[in-house]
């Protein structure tokens, strides 16, 4: 059985995706209300599933007019991919949030399901047990591959 924060977030993902301009604005009450829950558990699954490293742009305004407006973001548009590479360079990143942006370069077309699943593996937790700081030695890790992905040559050799 799927949990209610996993039930929010298909539910949102379903509804942003079938807007054209991948944009959703909508009344946390509302929501909340529809899910039966308290705000603070939509509040939980737009903080941790709804990242920019997961692919969105949430913009909130509390009070009574309030509002959450999630914008679903592209990789593909303004270098959009130049940017998420320079987000991995020297930072910290938790497991969840490295699967999140390989889930969303995947979802793009940037990566096969193959190069995703590969490359999850190696992040997880279970390849990277050491002492040392395994979130900077995975931000390096995704920082390298991705860099490789930019590389020019590699632009007509994708294969699904």
């Amino acid at each position: 059985m799927s949990t209610l924060a996993n039930q929010i977030e298909s539910y949102l993902k379903k509804v942003i995706s079938a807007q054209p301009d991948h944009i959703l604005e909508i009344r946390r009450g509302d929501l909340a209300e529809n899910f039966m829950c308290v705000p603070s558990q939509i509040n939980y699954v737009l903080e941790t599933r709804f990242g920019v490293t997961q692919g969105y742009l949430v913009e909130s305004k509390r009070g009574g007019g309030g509002f959450v407006r999630i914008i679903k973001l592209s990789t593909v548009q303004d270098n959009g991919l130049h940017k998420v590479v320079e987000a991995t360079n020297g930072r910290r990143i938790s497991q969840t949030a490295g699967e999140g942006l390989l889930n969303r370069l995947n979802e793009e077309g940037f990566l096969t399901n193959r190069e995703n699943l590969l490359l999850q593996s190696l992040i997880s937790s279970s390849v990277l047990k050491n002492d040392g700081d395994s979130e900077l030695l995975r931000g390096q890790i995704l920082h390298s591959v991705l860099l490789n992905i930019l590389r020019s040559d590699f632009e007509n050799s994708k294969e699904e």
